[in-house]
């Protein structure tokens, strides 16, 4: 893989560690901050003006909810809480974009299993779980036509098509299984490094200078 960005497990962590700080410590003004670092992050690194406005709408309609719930609804209403706990939306939202706009779930799972020591069942795992979705919405298109074909309407909602889809999961697990040890895939056994994932001096440096600039600006700002 070539190295480009900081490591996958540090800004998986970094994120992480932001959400949680920030979570548990009123400061508007971090949040804000936090914010304008991440869209500028997002800009730089081209995102799509139509991927960007659906994620912010979406997210202001979450704030506004959680804005009204912490000021209009409450019986001690204060205003600067409540824009700190809805902005705290937006430091959610924006912050896991820098990460995935960066990070493919192929290099996510290689970086958790070389450099965090996940287990390589897990790391596999998820990745076959995020592959085989596309066959799975492919499938439960292709359910839905044959049922108009026959003349029953199956609505989202209806039991019938989760049903079929199950049983359409079940069977490409299976095959995915089989796949997977006719690769040569045994569960437990030593497995050699394709690609990989370097956890650099350099990497480090950036994750504790993140955490501790957020740490600084958290309890030194109000």
């Amino acid at each position: 893989m070539r190295k480009k960005e900081m490591n996958p497990s540090l800004k998986f962590l970094l994120t992480l560690i932001i959400s949680l700080e920030l979570s548990f410590r009123v400061s508007l003004i971090t949040n804000l901050i936090v914010c304008a670092l991440a869209l500028i992050f997002l800009l730089y690194k081209k995102i799509k003006s139509k991927d960007l406005g659906a994620m912010l709408f979406a997210a202001g309609l979450a704030a506004f909810t959680v804005f009204t719930s912490g000021y209009w609804f409450s019986d001690h209403p204060n205003l600067w809480y409540a824009l700190d706990i809805a902005s705290r939306v937006f430091v959610y939202t924006l912050t896991t974009a820098c990460l995935t706009i960066t990070t493919t779930a192929e290099e996510m799972a290689r970086s958790l299993e070389q450099n965090l020591h996940l287990p390589s069942k897990f790391a596999y795992g998820t990745l076959a779980a995020l592959n085989i979705i596309p066959k799975m919405a492919a499938a439960v298109k292709q359910i839905r036509v044959a049922g108009m074909m026959r003349g029953v309407y199956l609505s989202f909602w209806s039991p019938t098509l989760y049903f079929k889809a199950i049983l359409v999961a079940l069977s490409s697990a299976d095959n995915l299984a089989q796949g997977m040890e006719s690769h040569g895939y045994v569960e437990g056994a030593p497995r050699s490094t394709i690609v990989e994932v370097p956890l650099t001096s350099k990497d480090w440096l950036y994750f504790l200078a993140g955490v501790v600039l957020v740490n600084l600006c958290a309890f030194l700002l109000p």
